[in-house]
């Protein structure tokens, strides 16, 4: 039991241990990058623990429920009523299909979770699958903690193993560049705004792609020109792009003939996650995978996943629909239940405008519930959170206290689960962006003999 693993390591620890340990990391989270914005990206000193057989049915389950993914992807790109489901803005309707054709629209994507191991239950309530963070914190911090004192002591009992991500990113873009037409060895650009709290980890995947023989630049939109057929930075000529500008971002600051849109269309640049990506980046994707009206697009192997994993999510809209067997009308439904669900922008990631039903006044609830109705938000049932211990040293001992636990596994080439983010966090909005929160390593553990 992974309760057994973690005993084991904190029963390893004491105060003077936990402030050595404290230190150790705290001093080397500046030189490695591991900040976000301004913030420490790591605050405990405990990873998080899977057990082998744990780790293979999260990764099961998960890449079945890609399959559902994956079918409703090509379903949307086909059927104008079934991407209306979706909520899209003028220009996505525009933008998705200048990359049709590829055979992924997504190098990399990430599923936000919360598995609780113990029961196997588990439940997803977003995608992101346009750009997903934390490959790059996840690997050095896994690599920090298999240095620090009460992980070498712990790997007496138990074997360990990380999940390194980089160099799958890396094999994903060249796969994406070849599939593309691309030929020869590219010039990477991994594009994002200068001010963004992610540049450290920008940072450090730059660093990786150049030990690994790459040429490679961080890039801001602002900058870039498309000039002689070729998309650039200054000099620097760019042939893949490393996306983790926001589209919606790109095209509301920049419009929609911006350099890298252009380059995009005319074919002159591969692109990831491409525009089509944007389509299951939506809140709304989750809606559409557990909506009745949508059963029919899937076979009873993908119907049980999304049965078993997806929480019931709908778009906010005047209708009827089924809640457990019974046809509800949404509207009142949602407002006599707040207790019950989470009302969520369609399109905001971060934590941005979520508002938690059970935390929330009836006045707040409602007043959400009637700016949904002239917006694009959707409702999403409540799911069970995850407590776990972690340590850490806070004003002078060793502090053990409970944090919020959520499971992010990352997807490759549109499939295959490897690596997860894991973030902790004092309330229930599991988000660093949103301004809490801290993120660890996780890893693999086997008992030894």
């Amino acid at each position: 039991m992974p309760q057994q693993a973690i005993d084991r390591y904190h029963d390893m620890l004491d105060d003077q241990i936990a402030a050595d340990a404290s230190a150790d990391l705290y001093a080397r989270l500046r030189p490695l990058g591991l900040y976000f914005g301004d913030r420490p990206l790591c605050t405990v000193i405990r990873p998080h623990f899977y057990l082998m057989d744990q780790w293979n049915y999260f990764k099961a389950e998960t890449e079945i429920l890609l399959t559902a993914f994956a079918r409703l992807h090509a379903a949307c790109l086909a059927d104008t009523d079934l991407r209306m489901q979706l909520d899209l803005e003028a220009y996505e309707e525009h933008l998705f299909g200048v990359d049709i054709g590829n055979a992924v629209p997504w190098t990399t994507s990430r599923l936000d979770s919360f598995f609780v191991t113990e029961e196997r239950k588990l439940f997803f309530v977003e995608y992101n699958a346009e750009t997903p963070a934390g490959m790059g914190y996840e690997d050095v911090l896994s690599e920090l903690f298999m240095t620090l004192e009460p992980m070498k002591q712990f790997m007496k009992y138990y074997a360990v193993q990380s999940m390194p991500m980089q160099n799958k990113l890396l094999a994903v873009l060249m796969r994406g560049y070849r599939d593309w037409g691309g030929i020869g060895m590219p010039n990477i650009a991994i594009v994002d705004w200068g001010h963004v709290p992610t540049l450290n980890e920008h940072h450090i995947i730059r660093h990786h792609f150049k030990q690994h023989g790459m040429n490679v630049i961080l890039a801001d939109p602002r900058h870039l020109e498309y000039r002689n057929g070729h998309l650039y930075k200054d000099d620097f000529r760019i042939d893949v792009i490393y996306k983790r500008v926001l589209c919606s971002e790109l095209v509301h600051q920049m419009g929609q003939e911006n350099a890298i849109v252009r380059a995009v269309r005319d074919k002159k640049v591969y692109m990831t996650n491409s525009f089509s990506a944007k389509l299951l980046a939506k809140k709304a994707s989750l809606a559409l995978l557990s909506d009745e009206r949508n059963a029919h697009l899937f076979d009873s192997t993908q119907l049980a996943a999304i049965q078993a994993h997806i929480p019931w999510t709908r778009r906010v809209s005047e209708r009827k629909t089924m809640y457990r067997g019974q046809e509800v009308d949404l509207v009142p439904f949602i407002a006599a239940n707040r207790d019950r669900f989470v009302l969520k922008p369609n399109d905001e990631y971060g934590g941005k405008g979520v508002v938690i039903g059970w935390e929330a006044s009836a006045e707040d609830w409602n007043e959400t519930l009637q700016q949904a109705l002239n917006a694009s938000y959707v409702a999403q049932e409540r799911v069970d959170v995850i407590y776990r211990d972690f340590p850490a040293y806070i004003e002078g001992k060793l502090d053990i206290s409970p944090r919020f636990v959520d499971a992010n596994p990352y997807v490759f080439d549109g499939h295959t689960v490897h690596g997860c983010l894991t973030r902790l966090s004092s309330v229930a909005l599991l988000n660093v962006t949103a301004g809490g929160g801290s993120v660890v390593p996780t890893l693999l553990l086997q008992p030894r003999a």
